[in-house]
């Protein structure tokens, strides 16, 4: 039973660590653009203001993965919780930050 907790955690923990880090290197593009385009302090701006929730939610994932290391079956559930709250907080932002950006279609 725990061996199944703990590669559930582990799937999961991935899972939230590739979705914080897809917004976090979306936010880089974006920085990226806006500094090499006239006009861009505003999208600047707002990415500066997005960086907390990008680092918060990469360090949340982070640490659920390495709790995914313990043998102990609650460590892996606290790291479910842990890894689930920040990949849904990631995707949230991914979402609002490209809906507000998204050109056409």
């Amino acid at each position: 039973m725990g061996t199944i907790v703990n590669v559930v955690a582990v799937v999961i923990a991935i899972t939230s660590v590739i979705a914080a880090a897809g917004h976090t290197a979306y936010l880089g593009m974006l920085s990226s653009a806006a500094s090499k385009r006239a006009g861009g302090e505003p999208v600047a701006n707002y990415v500066r203001g997005r960086w907390p929730i990008a680092i918060g939610t990469t360090a949340a994932a982070l640490v659920a993965w390495l709790m995914t290391g313990s043998d102990a079956a609650m460590i892996d559930v606290l790291a479910i919780a842990l890894a689930a709250g920040s990949g849904v907080a990631a995707t949230r932002a991914l979402r609002s930050t490209q809906a507000r950006y998204r050109i056409g279609g």
